[in-house]
């Protein structure tokens, strides 16, 4: 079930958060450092 909540949040992170792939993550704002943290947790999580 856990899993499933994760997959779910990956989708909902997909289409709502943006994206970073391009800029540099040491010159991102905390806010953008937070957001790219978090998609990388539920990533993780999703992947597991």
């Amino acid at each position: 079930m856990k899993k499933s909540i994760f997959k779910l949040l990956a989708r909902i992170n997909k289409y709502i958060l943006p994206r970073y792939s391009k800029r540099d993550i040491t010159k991102l704002s905390k806010l953008d450092q937070a957001i790219v943290a978090f998609r990388y947790w539920v990533t993780k999580n999703a992947l597991d």
